[in-house]
C-alpha cells in the first residue's frame, strides 16, 4: 500500500458555485459541507477572488469546486474526447442510479444508459458547468475480479509493447464466461 488512506478532495472549476452546490443536492442527494472564499490564492499568493465548495460524495470523499469570476470562461482539452475526461461516482444500487436518472430526464438533462459494462452498469450526463458525471453501480463477482486481477500485468505489459487492445479478458465484451479458477 502507498501513503495515502483516501482522496481528500478533488477539485474542479464551476462556472456558478450556488447552481453547483444545488445541482449536486437536487440530482445526487450530496450534501454541501464546506465554502471558502478568498481574494488571494494562498498557495501562490496571486490576487485573485475565487470561491471553493466542498461536496460529501460519500466515503469520507470530498469533490470540491471553484468558481472564478475573474478568469476567461472555462473550456476543454480538444485534443482530447470528451468521453474520456469524467468524475465516476459510485452508487448505492442500480434503483438509486435509475431514480437519478429519471429524476435528471425529467427536468430536461440528456442521460445515456444505463450502459453494461459487465463489471459494473453506469449512466452518463453533464452537470451544469460541463462535467461528464458517470454514476456507476456495480455488478462484478469474486470469480471476475479474480480473473482480472491475474491478467491485468500480462495486459499492461503488451499494451505497452503493442499500443492494442490484449485479449485477455475478452469475456468482458463477447458475453462469455471469465476462465475458471
Amino acid at each position: 500500500m502507498g501513503i495515502t488512506n483516501g482522496v481528500h478532495h478533488v477539485a474542479y472549476r464551476c462556472k456558478n458555485a450556488k447552481e453547483t452546490v444545488l445541482w449536486y443536492q437536487k440530482y445526487l442527494g450530496l450534501d454541501f459541507v464546506l465554502a471558502i472564499a478568498e481574494d488571494k490564492v494562498p498557495s501562490t499568493g496571486e490576487p485573485d477572488p475565487y470561491m471553493h465548495i466542498f461536496i460529501d460524495i460519500g466515503g469520507g470523499n470530498i469533490l470540491a469546486f471553484f468558481e472564478l469570476p475573474t478568469k476567461p470562461e472555462m473550456g476543454r482539452d480538444p485534443n482530447t474526447p470528451i468521453w474520456t475526461q469524467h468524475l465516476a461516482l459510485k452508487a448505492n444500487s442500480m434503483e438509486e442510479m435509475l431514480t437519478a436518472k429519471a429524476k435528471m430526464e425529467a427536468d430536461g438533462i440528456e442521460v445515456l444508459g444505463p450502459v453494461n459494462h459487465t463489471l459494473f452498469q453506469s449512466i452518463y450526463f453533464f452537470d451544469p458547468s460541463g462535467h461528464r458525471i458517470e454514476l456507476a453501480c456495480d455488478t462484478s463477482t469474486p470469480r471476475m475480479n479474480k480473473a482480472l486481477d491475474k491478467v491485468k500485468w500480462d495486459m499492461l505489459d503488451e499494451w505497452d509493447r503493442t499500443k492494442k487492445a490484449p485479449q485477455h479478458a475478452r469475456w468482458l465484451h463477447d458475453g462469455s464466461e471469465p476462465p475458471a479458477e
